[in-house]
């Protein structure tokens, strides 16, 4: 009979630590990202004579995630960037923007050199870009597919937020003699993409009074 309250004890304690893993989990189902930084279109994408900053700014990104498990998630995010000319070209302004559905992929609990509260993650999918000139250029606007690919390195504050670095590649399946510009190209852009950001991912699942690690 003695047996029975140490068995209590260790069915208590088991109890508690799923609960507790189960409440940690939850606040990785799903979660909003923000994060803002700078793009670098690639020249290949513009007609001859024409090139835009090596950096621009800014570079805006929102997106909603789920994890279907510890490893393996999707996301849904928009994209908003904006570049404009070189010194020596005319003057010119644009708006990419895409949309993108991705899978996301965790390796983290495999790499065993990460400390606690760093975590890798890798993102890839299909999309859609939008670009669209300012001001008097409007009509050279372009629309094409596109598939991206990425990596993020998350440092957790607590249990429902953290920060975030992303680095990632837009490569759109166009080419400059798919589009014939009304005014000779200025404005226009057919290429790929390359940005980076820094952000804050806010878990909007469980857990809503875990403490800080």
């Amino acid at each position: 009979m003695k047996a029975y309250p140490k068995l209590l004890i260790c069915v208590i304690i088991f109890s508690f630590f799923i609960t507790e893993t189960q409440a940690q989990r939850e606040t990785n189902k799903w979660k909003l990202q923000l994060a803002v930084g700078l793009n670098r279109p690639f020249w290949d994408g513009f007609v001859d004579g024409l090139n835009s900053n090596d950096y621009n700014a800014p570079t805006v990104n929102l997106g909603v995630q789920h994890m279907f498990n510890d490893r393996l998630g999707a996301k849904v995010d928009y994209g908003f960037n904006r570049f404009k000319n070189a010194d020596d070209v005319p003057d010119f302004k644009i708006n990419y923007s895409r949309v993108n559905a991705q899978l996301v992929y965790d390796p983290s609990n495999d790499l065993l050199f990460l400390p606690m509260p760093l975590r890798l993650i890798l993102h890839a999918g299909p999309g859609y870009s939008f670009v669209k000139p300012l001001a008097l250029l409007g009509d050279n606007k372009q629309s094409y597919l596109n598939a991206m690919g990425g990596l993020e390195i998350h440092y957790a504050l607590s249990e429902r937020l953290s920060i975030y670095a992303d680095v990632a590649y837009v490569y759109g399946f166009t080419e400059l003699d798919d589009y014939d510009p009304p005014i000779s190209g200025l404005g226009a852009f057919n290429g790929n993409l390359f940005y980076g950001t820094i952000g804050l991912t806010v878990s909007l699942s469980g857990c809503y009074t875990c403490s800080e690690f």
